[in-house]
């Protein structure tokens, strides 16, 4: 609801009043406890509007935050099932914005609210085609009163990943992995966007895991990895839900079953740096990277580098 204007009345069929969140504009002290909101803010020269974090200044991976947090612009707020509610409400919090994490601590959700603190969630992991994670960017667009910004941005980058699909043609196969200190592998699930991400690169993922539906990741034994993925021609580690290793011989060293894959033998090996899940709006960059890794294309790349 702009600046001065009175709340809709929002009413059902039988003409009963319903129950809706108001989200008064300007907002000025927003909350976004969905990380991967930040980087879309950030994209939108709005960051100055956000005066909480769900994360201490050194757990971001995006400079400006780390910069506006140690000047103490930006204050740390708790993470999604623990925010501190009196610093919320002495700052004037205007805004929650959650993920979906938050559904299993619907308590939380309930006390905002109380406090008069408007909440809405995210569903953008729902969200199959990357692109169309990355044009929630429109709806903060809306929030933050700078829609042609965002939609110019969206549209930059889809032209941006519709050029690279257009243009690629390895079709080499992939797999996204990470080792557990357990010595399980995680992988992608057919579904995921990450997926579809080395898919719109020119790559075939594998192992087809979880059905072309189903999302997120799952749990294999070495061995049903090995027999899955060992033909593979590339390999890209996943360190952003495990330490990035420091070579190929940390690799080997979680098992000596990859010694004998083919994209170790051929160094063919990449990984995917810690923090590119707090930069939502680089998906069209590391599409760009799986693209030289994939053709292994000599040019530096921002968010995959290569195992030695």
């Amino acid at each position: 609801v702009p600046s001065g204007m009175k709340d809709p009345a929002v009413t059902d069929e039988n003409g009963n009043e319903v129950d809706i969140t108001i989200i008064r504009k300007p907002l000025e002290r927003t909350y976004p406890v969905s990380t991967s909101v930040m980087d879309l803010l950030r994209e939108l020269d709005v960051l100055k509007k956000v005066s909480f974090s769900p994360l201490e200044a050194d757990d971001w991976s995006i400079e400006e935050v780390r910069r506006i947090m140690d000047g103490g612009r930006m204050l740390y707020a708790g993470k999604y099932r623990a925010p501190d509610y009196e610093l919320l409400v002495a700052g004037g919090c205007d805004l929650a914005i959650e993920n979906t994490m938050i559904y299993y601590d619907p308590e939380v959700m309930e006390k905002l609210k109380e406090l008069g603190i408007p909440v809405i969630v995210e569903t953008s992991s729902y969200e199959k085609d990357p692109l169309g994670r990355l044009e929630w960017i429109k709806l903060y667009g809306v929030l933050f009163g700078c829609l042609d910004e965002a939609e110019a941005f969206f549209d930059a980058e889809a032209a941006r990943v519709e050029a690279i699909e257009g243009s690629s043609g390895s079709k080499k196969t992939v797999v996204f992995f990470s080792v557990s200190s357990t010595g399980m592998v995680s992988v992608r699930k057919s579904g995921d966007y990450m997926v579809k991400l080395i898919e719109l690169a020119g790559g075939q993922y594998v192992p087809k895991a979880g059905g072309e539906d189903a999302t997120s990741s799952m749990n294999m034994q070495m061995e049903d990895f090995y027999a899955a993925a060992k033909d593979a021609d590339v390999m890209i580690y996943n360190s952003t839900i495990e330490e990035e290793p420091q070579g190929i011989s940390s690799l080997t060293g979680m098992n000596e079953l990859f010694s004998d894959f083919k994209a170790v033998k051929e160094g063919n090996v990449y990984c995917l740096r810690s923090g590119f899940f707090q930069n939502m709006t680089k998906m069209a960059d590391l599409i760009e990277d799986m693209d030289k890794a994939f053709s292994k294309s000599p040019e530096e790349m921002k968010f995959l580098y290569k195992l030695e």
